[in-house]
């Protein structure tokens, strides 16, 4: 029997890890199904930009997989049975169920509401593309001077109050963070990105916990009502529920708890990557959920796989931060560079070329997904055991 390999979920990490296995793996040897709910890839790193009205270039998955191996299923996930190995979906035939040996488990992330209330009811996110589009229907029907107030001071919340306030400067863009605006930045990077907010003509409430969301406005914890035509809500993301719905191991965010392979520590057959995965970087702390942090963890998934089941040498993928990439605005931009560990450290990029830095790092992951089997070597080994194993230990990423 050829070994069973399902990738759920074709976000960026997803997405790269079938098709890195696709490259690793023959195919008389095994068979990689990819399980998306969507039709085409997410660039989910431009949804700011899809909300102002921006229109972004389609990737359709069959082609993107066409040729490669990578079998694809478009469904939703509904359930997973790590004790049976099964996994739940319902598509446009209805209800079935797959068989798997190997899972890689990558169903990401979504808005995060805090639990504070009427964010459900009043607020918009930008978490997904239907959020954006939602977001963009509001934006567009706004009227000039009305204003539009963004919750969370994360690189989220500044790419979508510049990205707004420089699309539409006839509406009253504010934002609302809880600690000073940029304050994980260097004293650069804060500099420039105060010099680009006065320029934009937005708002900073900082210091601000918003408590409450209402139609016409949000209310903070002192009891101050701030107008708000249009709520955007950046405060961190929450991962898929389903993980927490199994057997398998998951810390107090129903991420999946991992090893330096991204293998499950409780079921050994499943791999976790992304934002659906606990994973410890450098100074043991964890990783935080970004298309930064989720390719390379796909990478090591991928290649941890192929290991075992090749016995090739298992790897040992750095995951590490190098900058943190802030788009404000098509105009302007800031690279914030940092330690490994994901401090900021003094030497920033600003103004135009930041912003043009911005745009081919996004550029680079969408080529990254578009091209999945791309750049690796060619020659593949047969696999030398076809049931699930534990692969050998490996070491724990740097």
């Amino acid at each position: 029997m050829k070994h069973r390999i399902i990738v759920l979920g074709a976000g960026y990490s997803g997405a790269i890890a079938a098709g890195r296995l696709a490259k690793r793996l023959r195919r008389e040897d095994v068979t990689i199904t990819l399980v998306t709910a969507e039709p085409d890839f997410v660039e989910r790193v431009r949804m700011h930009q899809l909300a102002v009205g921006q229109e972004l270039r389609p990737r359709p998955f069959d082609k993107m997989f066409a040729g490669t191996g990578v079998d694809l299923r478009l469904a939703k996930v509904t359930s997973v049975d790590v004790d049976r190995r099964t996994v739940a979906v319902i598509d446009a035939n209805g209800a079935d169920e797959l068989e798997y040996d190997s899972l890689v488990y990558a169903l990401g992330s979504g808005w995060n509401s805090q639990g504070v209330p009427g964010t459900a009811e009043h607020a918009h996110e930008i978490a997904g593309r239907p959020g954006a589009l939602r977001l963009r229907e509001r934006l567009a029907g706004l009227e000039a001077g009305q204003p539009v107030v963004v919750i969370g001071g994360g690189l989220t919340g500044l790419e979508a109050a510049t990205e707004i306030a420089e699309t539409r400067p006839d509406l009253d863009v504010a934002l609302a963070v809880r600690g000073g605006l940029g304050e994980t930045l260097s004293p650069k990077g804060r500099n420039h990105l105060r010099k680009v907010f006065g320029k934009l003509g937005i708002t900073v409430h900082e210091h601000t916990d918003v408590t409450g969301v209402e139609a016409d406005h949000v209310t903070t914890a002192d009891g101050t009502a701030v107008p708000s035509a249009a709520t955007v809500w950046t405060t961190g993301f929450a991962v898929h529920p389903i993980a927490d719905a199994t057997a398998l191991e998951v810390n107090g965010t129903g991420q999946i708890v991992v090893d330096g392979a991204m293998r499950s520590v409780s079921h050994p057959d499943v791999y976790a990557i992304g934002d659906a995965a606990m994973v410890m970087g450098p100074g043991d702390k964890p990783l935080r959920m970004s298309c930064a942090s989720g390719i390379p963890t796909a990478w090591q998934a991928a290649d941890a796989i192929a290991a075992a089941l090749t016995g090739g040498k298992p790897p040992n993928t750095p995951l590490r931060y190098f900058n943190q990439c802030i788009s404000l605005g098509r105009k302007e931009g800031l690279i914030q560079y940092v330690t490994a560990d994901d401090r900021a450290v003094e030497r920033a990029l600003t103004g135009r070329f930041a912003a043009f830095y911005k745009e081919v790092v996004c550029k680079g992951a969408a080529w990254g997904v578009a091209n999945p089997t791309l750049g690796l070597p060619t020659r593949r080994r047969p696999v030398v055991r076809t049931q699930p194993q534990q692969a050998s230990p490996v070491p724990e990423s740097a």
